[in-house]
Formats: structure tokens, C-alpha cells, sequence
């Protein structure tokens, strides 16, 4: 099953924007100037994940939206392997994880909205040691092989700009 996930380089770019951010939906023509591909080549692919159940459609009009299922039985795990994929996992372990009176952790930028990035955008909620900050940032970047860039909100702060954002997905919070 993961070697058939893994053959195309479309379906790796559809399984990350729909799989990271459950709240990313799209059409096959916004697909197709997003990925720079064929709409063939995106149609194929769109229709085995359809097939196996693993996407909604909608119809609007004349276009055919589609979304993740969430209630499928692979979403979790496939979920945790596109968040592995771009070290998530690490940056949860080694950052959020450490910083003393962290709120929240939210994805933002492009990898937010599906699309591959050596650049990962983050927010972090709540009171935060600078110092050591970046010094497991730094130890993050070598193990995800991808640069890290972060702002730093009060709770209050974050209360303030939360709105203005568009693409906000939560990667940990304290009640994690």
C-alpha cells in the first residue's frame, strides 16, 4: 500500500494537500496551475483516491470540488506520515515539547496549505526562553533537513491577529 502512495510524484503532492490540513479543499484547475502539472495527470490521480474512498467530492456547478475524508480508515495514519514527512513529529518533540509555558503551535505559510516547502513557518503561543528556543531549532533543522522560521504572540497578542490569518493549523497545544 505505502509503495503504490508513494510512486507519483502528483499523488505525493495531492497526499500532502489533503492530507496534512483536513481543512484544505480544491478544484482540478486550481490543482492544476498549483502543481504546475497536467490535468490529466492530477484527473488520475484525483479519481484513485476518490475510488478508494478516501476523498469527498462535491459538485458545484459544473467544477467537482474536492476534500479528505477524515472518516476513512487510513486518514490518521496517513495523516501522521505526511506530518513526519516534514518533521512535524520533531519539531512537536523537540521545541514545543521543552519551552517551558507554551500555549500553542500552528503551521502557517505554504506547508499549511499542502504545498511542499524547505521552509517551515510556525507561531508559537505563550511565554517563551529565546535563548533555548534557538538552540533546539537549530537541533530541529539538522534532523528535518528543512529551515524553521518562527514568531513569538503573548495569548493576548494571538487573540488579536488570530482573525487576519488565513492558513492557521495547529500542530500542538498544552492539552496535547
Amino acid at each position: 500500500m505505502i509503495n503504490t502512495l508513494i510512486t507519483s510524484k502528483t499523488r505525493v503532492k495531492l497526499l500532502l494537500k489533503f492530507f496534512l490540513n483536513p481543512g484544505n479543499s480544491a478544484y482540478l484547475r486550481g490543482l492544476e496551475n498549483e502543481f504546475g502539472e497536467s490535468s490529466n495527470a492530477i484527473r488520475l490521480e484525483l479519481n484513485r483516491f476518490e475510488e478508494a474512498n478516501m476523498l469527498h467530492t462535491e459538485v458545484k456547478g459544473n467544477k467537482k470540488l474536492f476534500s479528505v475524508n477524515q472518516e476513512h480508515p487510513l486518514y490518521s495514519e496517513i495523516n501522521g506520515i505526511v506530518r513526519k514527512y516534514f518533521g512535524l513529529d520533531v519539531i512537536v518533540d523537540w521545541i514545543a515539547k521543552r519551552l517551558g509555558d507554551l500555549k500553542a503551535v500552528y503551521l502557517t505559510g505554504d506547508i499549511a496549505q499542502g504545498k511542499d516547502s524547505d521552509l517551515i513557518d510556525l507561531i508559537l503561543v505563550g511565554e517563551v526562553d529565546q535563548p533555548y528556543l534557538l538552540k533546539l531549532i537549530e537541533k530541529a533543522e539538522k534532523l528535518i533537513h528543512r529551515k524553521i522560521r518562527y514568531l513569538i504572540y503573548s495569548e493576548d497578542e494571538f487573540k488579536s491577529i488570530r482573525k487576519s490569518r488565513v492558513e492557521l493549523l495547529l500542530v500542538w497545544n498544552d492539552n496535547s
